[in-house]
This record gives structure tokens, sequence and C-alpha cells, in this order.
């Protein structure tokens, strides 16, 4: 017994009319001048301080703060989860900072920040997010 398998058809060859590039130009409209945009796009946004939590120890306050001037968060969560001795915290920030940097850059960026305190802790529970 033998199978028949029918031949292959060669398939009609499609042109997509959105392919085609144009060479018109794209432009970028404003309402204010052009050097008014220039210095616009140079100035750096203020971002809203956030208020600090108040049943923060002195060590998950020193973070907070040391975070805050540093990376400018716009949600910060500082949270010791050692039992209370200070050898293990939960980090989550949201940071305008980390806009365009993957998570381990800044994961890596966090650490930076945080220098040589790291190093005296068990671990960290680090969670970053791009605001």
């Amino acid at each position: 017994m033998f199978l028949r398998i029918p031949a292959r058809r060669a398939l009609p060859r499609l042109t997509a009319p959105f392919l085609q590039t144009t060479t018109t130009p794209l432009r970028a409209y404003s309402s204010s001048s052009p050097a008014a945009a220039n210095t616009a796009a140079t100035a750096a946004p203020t971002t809203p301080q956030l208020p600090k939590p108040t049943d923060l120890d002195e060590h998950e306050s020193a973070l907070w703060d040391l975070l805050t001037a540093e990376l400018s968060p716009t949600e910060l969560l500082v949270k010791d989860v050692s039992g209370g001795c200070g050898s293990m915290y939960s980090i989550d920030i949201t940071s305008a900072s980390f806009r365009g940097l993957g998570i381990l850059k800044q994961q890596r960026l966090v650490n930076s920040v945080l220098g040589e305190r790291v190093k005296g802790w068990h671990g960290v529970q680090l969670r970053t997010k791009a605001a």
C-alpha cells in the first residue's frame, strides 16, 4: 500500500503596502518654542517626598532615609524580617531611577546605595520596580 502525498503548490506573493517606507520626515509638535522644549527636557522632574511611616525602628528608619535621599522612590517599604535583630531586611522599592534598567542593574543600584551595610546582614529580600 502506497500513500499518495499531494504536490506542494506555490503560494502567491503578497505585497503589503504598510511595509513600504515613507520619505516624509517626522516632526515633533509643541505649543512652546524649540528653545523652551530643550530646557524643559533637560530639567529634572520633581517627585513628591514620600511620607515616612511611623512604625519603623531605628535601623529601618535609617535605611528608609538613605534610600529616599539617593533614589527618590515613589513607593518604598523597608521591614526587618529577622525578628528584630537587624540581620535580614525586606525592601520593596519603586523609583524612576530604574527606568531603562534591567532587574539585575536595578538591584545592583540599590546595593550600591546600601554599600557596606549589606555585608553585615544575613540576607536581604529586594524587589525593585521602575516607576
